[in-house]
């Protein structure tokens, strides 16, 4: 193998695409609020893409005339960016697995979201104990904080 493969080797192991997503996460259309996963170290960390587009469904009733993405639903990305993470890690062992919210603490949010931004999802493992698995998230626009928070899952069958 070449430099040039070996490159290209550790970049696709590095990040995921929409199709990847699909196959690890359950969740769909209008649910899903990842876009991509630009970087994953595994058992450690990841970096997701949530290209927010007013054709987002939400932005109907939230709010018509000032449309803000729900914090609600950036805390939603930063955990199924987790979720990505966790399935990455646990390899063939995740198969028929999906990881579940446990908790959510000490969310703050910082700026609103609106469309036409892109949401970089940082996520970072704080702790693991079995199936069990504790965050620290953080939505940025812009190099910007838009929100915060430590939330946990579980991974478990189905």
């Amino acid at each position: 193998m070449n430099a040039v493969t070996e490159q290209s080797s550790a970049a696709a192991l590095n990040a995921v695409d929409i199709k990847g997503i699909l196959r690890m996460l359950p969740h769909r259309y209008p649910m899903l609020m990842v876009d991509r996963i630009v970087d994953i170290q595994l058992d450690r960390s990841a970096i997701g893409i949530k290209n927010v587009s007013i054709n987002e469904p939400f932005f109907q009733g939230h709010f018509p005339a000032e449309p803000v993405m729900p914090g609600v639903l950036i805390v939603e990305a930063l955990a199924q960016t987790a979720g990505v993470l966790v399935v990455s890690t646990f390899g063939s062992d995740s198969e028929g697995k999906l990881v579940y919210f446990m908790s959510i603490d000490d969310v703050r949010f910082r700026r609103p979201v609106t469309p036409g931004d892109r949401m970089e999802l940082h996520v970072t493992k704080v702790q693991s104990r079995g199936n069990v698995w504790k965050f620290a998230g953080k939505a940025l626009v812009d190099g910007k904080v838009a929100a915060e928070a430590t939330f946990a899952a579980m991974i478990r069958d189905r």
